[in-house]
């Protein structure tokens, strides 16, 4: 039975590329690849480009906001750092505007809120120096729930995330961006956390949580 367990595991793997261990590619790899696709896919001054990790990855922004113009650059499992690792690929086009979602993974990894800040200011200003023409839209941090308890390292996250948009706030108004809040947009008024709608593990978000998050951006993908 043994024997022919691993004989099927085998066929399957070379059938199916399935990996025989049963673990995941780590996340470097998914970066890796994902990076170098959007250097075949390249970037004009006509472009919106939406910025930053899992939760844009996600997003079918060209069908849900009906614009052809509009380019997703989001990397599952990306940080602040890696980001700015890409920067160019995303700027040598010099798009007309970038939506800037990056942070949470950073919180994740335990990081203080001046040190969350600072890597980001960071990023902020190299954007700024490698592309000064573009409109660049810093949107805050969208809130979590961890009453789902998937995301065993946010929790007890809420303050940090708190302080931290409203670093990324006063980040904007030093640099000259607009600063797009999400959390009353997708947080229930009630709790604070976000919606139950919005989302099926208590970060990423689903459909509902998509078109609501479109809604708040719309206004100023038009100006």
């Amino acid at each position: 039975m043994k024997r022919f367990t691993l004989i099927f595991r085998v066929l399957l793997a070379v059938t199916f590329l399935i990996p025989l261990t049963g673990g995941e590619a780590n996340a470097d790899s998914y970066y890796d690849r994902k990076v170098s696709l959007f250097e075949l896919l390249p970037i004009d001054s006509t472009d919106i480009v939406f910025l930053g990790n899992s939760i844009t990855d996600g997003g079918e922004f060209q069908e849900l906001l009906k614009m052809k113009n509009v380019k997703n650059r989001g990397i599952s499992s990306d940080v602040i750092s890696g980001v700015q690792k890409r920067l160019d690929q995303v700027l040598r086009g010099k798009p007309a505007k970038v939506f800037l979602l990056i942070g949470i993974n950073d919180v994740s990894h335990n990081l203080s809120v001046s040190t969350l800040a600072k890597k980001y200011e960071t990023l902020v200003k190299a954007i700024r120096s490698k592309s000064p023409g573009t409109k660049l839209y810093l949107q805050s941090v969208m809130p979590i729930n961890n009453d789902f308890k998937i995301y065993k390292s946010l929790i007890g996250k809420e303050k940090t995330i708190t302080a931290f948009n409203a670093r990324i706030k006063q980040i904007a108004k030093n640099n000259g961006c607009t600063y797009i809040d999400l959390t009353s947009v997708l947080a229930d008024p009630k709790t604070g956390k976000m919606h139950r709608s919005y989302t099926n593990d208590g970060l990423h978000l689903t459909g509902k949580g998509y078109r609501a998050w479109m809604k708040a951006v719309k206004p100023y993908l038009t100006k």
